[in-house]
């Protein structure tokens, strides 16, 4: 039976569109492809808006990948892609030994060239982000749009290197990477090279498919770092590889001070004693900006515990850090490096410049004020229980940490010390507006219903004593250390113990009373009543002049009078003890505390002690029974106050 007019027009052009593909395919692989490397060299660069060149052999193969038509599938040898317009760089972005990809056909005629994946074999990869935030890894340009786009779904990595460096956070570094044989990653990596001028070094592991087009689909990454003494573990996964700006990860630190971190990561944190700590660490890495959050994190600060959560985010006119930090018992030794105040052998270890002398007791290491204008900061820190000793507890501290324009300032800094509280406000303006080198300091502080008992546990004499001392302290100051801002403090300090008892043995110690002292070893110590004790010192261009400073009991009234220097830490001070009853054998006399406050020198006034020695030797030749009228001291009678 013949065929109808209408089928056999349907079966010739079903014979084109069979054929003519099939005559396509013939065709194209027939053809020297190495003639249209110029022709595919000069469609990808505008595709991709910098240069692209194979320099060496290109061949074509055919593959049926779940497409309708076959996908031409390009190896190409010695290939090479430069940078974007305007960037700069030491070398160009990438050379690849060998570069494999296939090409959907349907897409060409809408100008888009869509590759499901990318192979490389031994690539030699540059990433570089330049001082403006402009990057060599985003495909776009700014002006006028491309006529071809590049629809890239993945890329294969197989041994080779990569060189990372980024002007905005001074890095410079290389990874020699190669596959492996592991489940989860496909390659593995050495690191070397510098990090914010520190040395880095290292090695890690990451996935061997990198999705493109999946952008949630996780790339997975770990590494075992040390960056300038300190030392990163962390293993999760890179989310949004397109843009290289998600990171999901569990992170690990350690190292000799937190401060040492600035150099890793521009947040600027206190010198500490040795750390560690691990938490989970997101992160979002625009061009110009990035979002840091570092939650959930436990760890210790020498013997001190933390825990909590830290933002961090960078923009202008400067970063910021933010977030919340508790410690259930923090160690007061580990707060001294905060100040400089611990030991030379402890600065060495994390790595501080500057020794404290052997003669000084004040901190002499300098603030490093030239990073406080780097970031601003608004943290809160809590801790439940500080101990200096197991004696003397400090609980309930609390702080809000601000950092502005260079301002830092501690608003408040609260807490509970030996039955009482302690509260006060600290301004340190390391901006360098009011001094390019120094610090201008402000404190107020007060402390109310300390416990005298309490405040000096481990004193003999004290275990009985009771009362409670009221304080306040105003000083303002300049300078760049602990040592230098109390030596030009300006200010006064107040305090006063309110009615109470205390150690009569400790009383009749410091009084030189001989025979009270012999007598309340034999028979015992007890309880004297304390009137009151008020200290009244005025403090000037960092000397502490006393104003008022007394002892008053029921049975001893003992004046104190003279300078504390806190700027070359010398003492001069003169107790005069006078008795309100008849004491036997009394060797009162003037006692002087000078020296340095590392060495302080306790003597008693030798003139009034042999004007008495004397009469007692010359009594003693008329009548042996009168040589110790001149060791009786009467006193002034039973007056009390604590007026001069």
């Amino acid at each position: 039976m013949p065929l109808s007019r209408r089928t056999r027009i349907a079966i010739a052009a079903g014979s084109v569109v069979v054929a003519v593909p099939a005559i396509a395919i013939i065709a194209l692989a027939s053809i020297d492809w190495n003639r249209a490397r110029p022709w595919l060299n000069e469609r990808i660069s505008t595709a991709i808006e910098r240069p692209f060149e194979i320099r060496g052999e290109l061949a074509l193969a055919w593959r049926q990948q779940g497409q309708v038509l076959p996908m031409p599938h390009l190896v190409a040898k010695d290939v090479h892609i430069g940078n974007p317009r305007g960037m700069q760089a030491p070398s160009e972005m990438l050379s690849v030994r060998q570069f494999a990809f296939a090409v959907e056909l349907l897409p060409l005629l809408r100008q888009r060239i869509a590759i499901p994946e990318l192979r490389f074999d031994h690539p030699e990869l540059l990433l570089q982000r330049d001082a403006g935030g402009n990057n060599n890894w985003t495909f776009h340009r700014d002006d006028q749009p491309s006529t071809w786009k590049l629809d890239l779904q993945r890329v294969v990595f197989s041994k080779g290197t990569v060189r990372y460096i980024d002007a905005v956070t001074h890095v410079d570094a290389s990874a020699n990477v190669d596959t492996v044989n592991d489940p989860r990653y496909g390659v593995a990596w050495q690191l070397q090279g510098k990090w914010n001028n520190q040395p880095v070094s290292g090695s890690g592991k990451a996935g061997a498919v990198l999705s493109l087009q999946q952008q949630t689909a996780p790339f997975p990454l770990s590494a075992d770092l040390d960056l300038g003494g300190t030392h990163i573990v962390f293993a999760g996964t890179l989310t949004k590889p397109a843009a290289l700006t998600a990171l999901d990860l569990q992170l690990k630190l350690s190292g000799s001070s937190l401060e040492r971190l600035y150099a890793l990561t521009g947040v600027l944190l206190p010198e500490t004693p040795p750390f560690s700590t691990e938490g989970h660490l997101t992160a979002n890495l625009g061009a110009n900006a990035s979002h840091w959050i570092y939650d959930q994190f436990t760890g210790k600060v020498g013997q001190s515990d933390i825990a909590g959560k830290l933002d961090f985010q960078t923009g202008q006119p400067r970063a910021r850090l933010s977030g919340t930090v508790q410690s259930k018992l923090l160690q007061v030794s580990d707060l001294g490096p905060l100040i400089g105040a611990d030991s030379n052998a402890s600065k060495e270890a994390r790595g501080a410049e500057e020794r404290q002398p052997g003669n000084k007791v004040l901190p002499v290491e300098t603030f490093r004020t030239d990073r406080w204008t780097a970031i601003d900061a608004d943290v809160n820190f809590k801790a439940a229980q500080i101990t200096r000793d197991k004696n003397l507890p400090i609980q309930h501290l609390e702080t809000q940490i601000h950092l502005k324009d260079g301002v830092l300032s501690l608003t408040p800094m609260n807490f509970d010390i030996a039955g009482g509280r302690f509260t006060s406000t600290v301004m340190l303006d390391g901006s360098g507006k009011v001094n390019a080198h120094a610090i201008r300091a402000t404190l107020k502080a007060n402390a109310s219903h300390l416990q005298l008992k309490q405040l000096f546990p481990s004193i003999n004499g004290m275990q009985a004593t009771v009362g409670e001392i009221n304080a306040n302290v105003a000083l303002a100051a300049n300078g760049n250390s602990v040592a230098s801002l109390l030596g030009s403090s300006n200010g006064e300090l107040k305090g006063a113990v309110s009615q109470g008892s205390v150690s009569k043995l400790m009383l009749e110690t410091m009084g030189l009373n001989i025979g009270s002292v012999v007598l309340t070893k034999l028979v015992g110590d007890k309880q004297v009543k304390l009137n009151c004790m008020v200290t009244d010192f005025a403090v000037t261009n960092g000397v502490m002049k006393s104003r008022l400073f007394v002892v008053d009991t029921s049975e001893a009234r003992i004046d104190i009078n003279g300078t504390v220097n806190l700027g070359n830490e010398k003492l001069d001070l003169t107790l005069q003890p006078d008795a309100k009853s008849v004491r036997v054998i009394s060797l009162r006399s003037p006692i002087y505390v000078r020296g340095s406050f590392k060495d302080p020198e306790v003597s008693v006034d030798k003139g009034s002690l042999a004007l008495r020695a004397g009469s007692a030797l010359a009594l003693a030749v008329v009548a042996p029974v009168a040589a110790i009228v001149p060791l009786v001291s009467t006193g002034p009678g039973e007056t009390s106050g604590c007026r001069r």
